[in-house]
């Protein structure tokens, strides 16, 4: 038998190992989570990810006995954090392979979670991708570094413009903004703290609601107003 072929071979074992640990939704998306946005508790993943803190626990272990995670103990809390050098960039790897033939969506016409849906506690689709450009073209934001950090620009007006106070935005161990790579359309939406606050006050000021599907966002008449006189380009329907 080839080495390679060997079950007991120690690369093959790992990679297994790797894929195995990869493959369930809730332990991607806490990688996912982690690595687009820094240091959370586990409180905090488990309300970005929608799931219980006991289904969580288990996920978290198997991260932890892994070593694909670290957990850090400050007073009460548990601070968890991505311990595996490369992770972000094979996670990368891993989302453009899985939407390798764009004509898949591409020419069909646009479902309602497509035009916009949550990604963990923030907008995404075309809306999130049509805010994060008009926070680029409105220099509200400067353009995301090599990690995908965003910084504030000096247009911080167009924040106010789609209700958020920027001055109570508290990021905590969180990062402040991050660009978050949209899954379809494969170009960033805002992440981060800013990108929940952008959503919370999309839900407040009743622009946005929540559809009849998981994570799906519906354009309101009164979102397609406004979003449309802010976004160029962009279409509710």
């Amino acid at each position: 038998m080839p080495a390679w072929a060997d079950p007991g071979d120690p690369v093959l074992a790992s990679i297994t190992g790797l894929a195995g640990d990869l493959a369930d939704p809730v332990r991607l998306s806490v990688l996912q989570l982690l690595t687009a946005e820094g240091p959370h508790t586990p409180a905090q993943l488990a309300d970005a990810i929608g799931v219980s803190m006991s289904r969580l626990g288990n996920h978290l272990a198997r991260l932890r006995a892994s070593g694909l995670v670290t957990a850090e103990h400050t007073g009460r809390h548990a601070v968890y954090r991505t311990a595996a050098p490369g992770l972000g960039a094979l996670l990368e790897a891993l989302s453009r392979y899985a939407h390798a033939d764009p004509a898949r969506w591409r020419d069909r016409p646009p479902a309602p979670a497509d035009i916009a849906h949550t990604c963990y506690d923030h907008a995404a689709g075309r809306l999130g991708v049509a805010i994060f450009d008009m926070l680029l073209g409105r220099a509200a934001l400067l353009a995301p570094d090599a990690a995908g950090a965003v910084r504030l620009g000096p247009g911080q007006d167009a924040f106010a413009d789609l209700g958020v106070d920027l001055g109570a935005v508290r990021p905590g161990r969180r990062k402040l903004a991050t660009a978050c790579l949209d899954r379809t359309l494969r170009r960033p939406h805002l992440g981060g703290a800013l990108g929940g606050a952008v959503l919370d006050a999309l839900l407040a000021g009743e622009l946005v609601r929540p559809g009849d599907e998981e994570r799906e966002l519906r354009v309101t008449p009164r979102g397609e107003a406004t979003l449309g006189a802010l976004l160029p380009g962009f279409e509710p329907g």
